[in-house]
């Protein structure tokens, strides 16, 4: 391995030269208290930044052992050093020295949620910073002593800020891995309880504006407080401040399991409460406000999306005798309407196991939600195809265990089936179940159930390997990700606004690769989404999310992935239109193709 004083010389040697010159720093140098890895050099200043590694030994970094002992905890450790180490670039490095990405360096950082990274490397023996960094030039001609400043004098005073336990901030760190696992404690807690999602007391939900993960003020923003009839108290293993008092035990809403409402006027807090919610499957950084609501994990966030594809999903249960006799046993199409997207997501997510359902009537289909009792008498169910998903949740839950939580502001006809009516007045809720039922009693429905029969059994499907293709004209691999909401695979743009709970763009550039690599190792013809996609996490769990990128040590880190959950890698492969695939025992019939 070279020296730092061999990089030295070669910055030297190739000052002002062309910029391909750049090649000749790539390799390994040993600093003694560091080593550096020069893993991949970009072949011109407007190109994708340079990949380079920094790995301290725990015998330098003197990273007490008890702060990564645990899975739990080294995830949660290794995100709050991806976070100093972007703290400390922003206070050492100089930015922009020349043309294109000159003088820029970077890190995977995340942002409100504690994700499981590839940006930070963690084993007994060592940790391991990964960046991009824009290697200087002028024109297209190196800037050697540029370059050596950011090389040898700016990486390895960001490094030991953010590496070396001497510099760290000792409470902060502690602070950040302990609400991790006192967040995963409580997670474990909820099935003891019956119930599918907590909220502590004293959380603050609101963010600063629509577009915005950042709390609201602490003086703008009322403290969530539980209604007595629907507490809960959970133990955490680290002690944590709650309402003025350290305790060992969070008080707070516990949702149970079965049917849930949550109602109130416009502007009281309902999206905002089931935004929490739906984020509430993963950790959030200690001050964020949403530290301690946590959603079951397999939680599924479920909206209208016009115009997306469906492939081979029996949506019988909710859409049935399309004009035409068109079948919606295996139905597909690539122009799905409001209401066939919702009853495809909601069956894609069951084939996945979900247990819960989240749903807003505000970005549902109204006629997928209900029809009510006029809208009965006008039009025949004869001549309505659509069985309301008010017809089914009660089913769905007593028949397969699947609970919902629903945000319901113009429909009262959900008192029938609702197990649990949450009243948000100014944020604060009310537990207004027996209230509603009174009025359930008083004031009859009218409307007519229109389920027929049982809910259809779940039908699994099995995608075709070669359907899915990454590549795109000389790319072997063509993915890039514009932002969490849409991504590039093979030939296809793929919009993902609808996958609500992708929270970061790491996460879904990881869902890419995770696609990419099921289709190449894991699907034979007869292995189901499902297990296809369980394998895949099995071995994240042994191995890292490092695998995921196909060019690893061929010349670049996989220093930019995010853990994403099982139900969001089906979401996207659900999305892809060139995705063919046919069911388990699929009938002969035709698919049924819905009209544009």
């Amino acid at each position: 391995m070279n020296s730092l004083d061999d990089l030295r010389h070669v910055l030297s040697r190739i000052d002002g030269r062309g910029y391909k010159a750049y090649k000749d720093i790539q390799g390994e140098y040993d600093g003694g208290w560091a080593r550096i890895y020069i893993d991949h050099v970009q072949g011109d200043p407007f190109a994708a930044p340079s990949k380079i590694r920094v790995r301290v030994d725990h015998s330098v970094s003197k990273i007490p052992p008890d702060l990564y002992h645990t899975r739990v905890r080294a995830v949660a450790l290794r995100d709050f050093l991806a976070r100093m180490v972007h703290r400390s670039i922003t206070q050492i490095a100089q930015g922009h020295r020349g043309i294109g990405k000159s003088g820029l360096m970077t890190i995977d950082a995340g942002g409100q949620e504690i994700l499981e990274r590839t940006a930070v490397a963690l084993t007994q023996d060592w940790v391991e910073a990964r960046l991009e960094v824009g290697l200087p030039a002028s024109g297209r001609t190196v800037l050697g002593k540029q370059a050596e400043a950011m090389l040898l004098k700016e990486i390895p005073s960001i490094i030991q800020r953010s590496l070396f336990w001497e510099r760290l901030p000792h409470q902060a760190c502690r602070t950040h891995v302990d609400y991790a696992e006192n967040y995963e404690a409580i997670r474990k807690e909820l099935d003891a309880h019956g119930l599918v999602a907590f909220v502590a007391d004293g959380s603050r939900l609101p963010r600063k504006s629509g577009n915005s993960t950042q709390p609201l003020a602490e003086e703008q923003v009322r403290s969530f407080q539980s209604p007595r009839s629907l507490r809960v108290t959970l133990p955490v293993p680290h002690p944590v401040q709650q309402c003025g008092q350290l305790t060992h035990a969070l008080v707070g809403l516990g949702i149970p399991r079965g049917i849930t409402l949550i109602v109130g006027g416009g502007y009281h807090g309902k999206s905002t409460l089931l935004q929490a919610l739906q984020h509430g499957v993963y950790p959030h950084v200690p001050g964020d406000g949403r530290e301690y609501v946590v959603t079951a994990p397999d939680a599924v966030k479920i909206r209208a999306e016009d115009g997306r594809t469906v492939a081979n999903v029996n949506i019988s249960g909710f859409i049935s005798h399309l004009p035409q006799r068109q079948s919606t046993v295996a139905f597909s199409t690539g122009n799905a309407s409001g209401s066939t997207s919702q009853a495809a997501s909601i069956l894609e997510a069951l084939e996945m196991g979900s247990t819960a359902l989240l749903m807003d009537e505000d970005t549902s289909a109204t006629n997928f939600l209900v029809r009510d009792a006029r809208m009965q008498a006008l039009v025949s169910k004869d001549y309505e195809p659509i069985t309301p998903f008010l017809d089914r949740v009660r089913e769905l839950y007593q028949e397969l265990g699947v609970s919902t939580i629903m945000v319901m502001g113009g429909c009262g006809d959900y008192f029938d089936v609702a197990d649990v009516v949450i009243l948000l007045k100014e944020f604060i809720p009310e537990n207004v179940s027996n209230e509603a039922k009174a009025i359930m009693r008083r004031q009859v429905s009218n409307r007519i159930v229109e389920a027929s029969g049982s809910f259809p059994s779940l039908i699994s499907r099995m995608p075709s390997a070669n359907s899915v293709n990454s590549s795109r004209g000389r790319r072997d691999v063509n993915i890039a990700v514009r932002g969490p909401g849409t991504l590039d695979f093979g030939a296809e743009t793929i919009d993902l606004r609808g996958v609500e709970q992708l929270v970061d763009e790491s996460q879904t550039r990881a869902v890419a690769y995770a696609i990419h690599r099921i289709v190449q190792r894991y699907l034979t013809g007869t292995t189901t989404l499902r297990e296809a996609i369980q394998t895949l996490h099995e071995e994240l769990d042994e191995k890292s999310l490092d695998v995921l990128d196909p060019f690893w040590g061929q010349g670049r880190h996989p220093g930019n992935f995010a853990r994403p959950r099982m139900h969001d890698i089906s979401a996207v492969f659900n999305r892809l239109r060139m995705m063919h695939c046919r069911q388990v025992n699929e009938p002969k019939t035709a698919v049924g193709q819905e009209q544009a």
